[in-house]
């Protein structure tokens, strides 16, 4: 399975369009944007339609620039955008996992509550796992910036306990494209230019 997956766009709709024309390829089955997809949420409804046009699924999850009810109302109109926020989409041998907003907190209380909801779909679907946050999670080459490590410590303790196979996030622009593991799951931030990731 090939998955294109970008973060933090920001209304950039020329970068948008190169995202759509890569998904449209034969060899991409999903596209996931980890939240970020517009400046405070300006015409968020156009930029979902754009991306709806690879006519497969795109799971998106809202970041600090949206929040979930814009992201719901954006998806709507189309059948393959899904706001994947507490919430998981299954495919035959994979579940994707989302949560979205914030990038601030160390300690998420709300995303620790999620994580029940997260542990039962991946104990009930198996196969391949992905974990999809807007926040980066602590400790890693995606959330240090400079000397400091600024990322959330509930969504690391999160990937430590349940193993996802990918987990990709955004939020710092600074670490755009930066990878790292936790254990023995891959943790990205793809940047706005995106990143193909093959499970």
């Amino acid at each position: 399975m090939k998955i294109l997956t970008f973060v933090d766009s920001h209304g950039n709709i020329s970068s948008l369009k190169k995202i759509v024309e890569r998904a449209k390829k034969d060899d991409i089955d999903i596209v996931i944007c980890a939240g970020d997809i517009s400046i405070f949420g300006d015409k968020l409804d156009k930029l979902v339609e754009i991306v709806s046009k690879i006519q497969k699924p795109f799971l998106i999850i809202h970041g600090n620039h949206e929040d979930e009810a814009e992201i719901s109302r954006a998806c709507k109109p189309f059948k393959n955008c899904i706001n994947i926020h507490k919430a998981g989409f299954s495919g035959p041998n994979f579940s994707v996992l989302g949560y979205g907003g914030g990038g601030f907190s160390k300690i998420d209380k709300k995303f620790e509550k999620t994580t029940k909801m997260f542990n039962k779909v991946i104990k009930e679907k198996g196969g391949k796992t992905i974990l999809v946050t807007h926040a980066p999670p602590y400790n890693t080459e995606v959330d240090k910036i400079g000397k400091e490590h600024v990322g959330n410590r509930s969504i690391r303790e999160f990937i430590i306990s349940a193993k996802p196979d990918l987990a990709v996030c955004g939020h710092l622009h600074e670490t755009a494209g930066k990878k790292d593991k936790i254990g023995k799951t891959l943790v990205i931030n793809p940047g706005y230019k995106g990143k193909v990731i093959t499970l």
